[in-house]
């Protein structure tokens, strides 16, 4: 089975959040952290190093109306996921299409949102702050002949619960505040961030891959 993988423009998101709206901040960095890479290697790791899936190159820019959607109430099909691959897989042959993506969230009980994958800050004053990891992260499964989604609708219910229910917070996030990029543009040659968020996209991967990549 081929694989698709696109994590938007391999950027991280930095957010840095105050008491009020009006003290937020948030920055997109520039990084070059080979997730791409580390998405298609995940995949390679859940089906045994399977030799028939294969990337696919995309032109550049092939994702922005998906990432940058105008269509409000009505969604406009040429931003959806499967028409996007099918306009540059016509000839590739494939029998599925594995496709990550991130996805933008609320951080609950504030009114941050949570673009992609990054950090944030958040807190009062200098003292009393903490700082965390995020990665938001999608895979969606296309069918390589009729290009609709395959549904994978009991993925991953098992990881999300235990997760939902999770008592402390999840240390695989927290992050402590001297890795925090502070300015934002350091976060690029920050060693420790690099493999804190890296093994975060592992494990977010890893918990759901199994789920999509199974035999019917």
């Amino acid at each position: 089975m081929p694989s698709r993988r696109n994590l938007g423009n391999r950027r991280a998101l930095l957010r840095t959040d105050g008491v009020t709206i009006f003290e937020a901040e948030a920055k997109e960095v520039p990084i070059d952290w080979g997730l791409d890479d580390l998405v298609f290697a995940r995949v390679r790791a859940a089906t045994n190093n399977d030799s028939s899936i294969r990337r696919i190159a995309y032109p550049k820019g092939a994702f922005d109306p998906f990432y940058h959607a105008k269509a409000i109430f009505i969604p406009d099909p040429k931003e959806t996921l499967p028409v996007i691959v099918k306009g540059f897989t016509a000839n590739a042959n494939c029998d599925r299409y594995l496709v990550a993506t991130t996805f933008k969230t609320k951080l609950p009980n504030s009114n941050m949102t949570l673009n992609g994958i990054g950090t944030y800050n958040q807190g009062l004053g200098s003292l009393i702050r903490h700082s965390h990891l995020f990665a938001n992260v999608a895979i969606t499964l296309i069918d390589g002949r009729s290009y609709e989604q395959i549904k994978r609708p009991l993925t991953d219910i098992g990881a999300n619960l235990a997760t939902s229910m999770r008592l402390f917070e999840d240390p695989i996030t927290k992050l402590d505040n001297s890795l925090f990029p502070d300015p934002p543009e350091t976060a690029s040659t920050n060693a420790a961030l690099r493999e804190r968020t890296r093994a975060l996209v592992v494990e977010r991967l890893d918990r759901n891959l199994p789920g999509y990549l199974k035999e019917e």
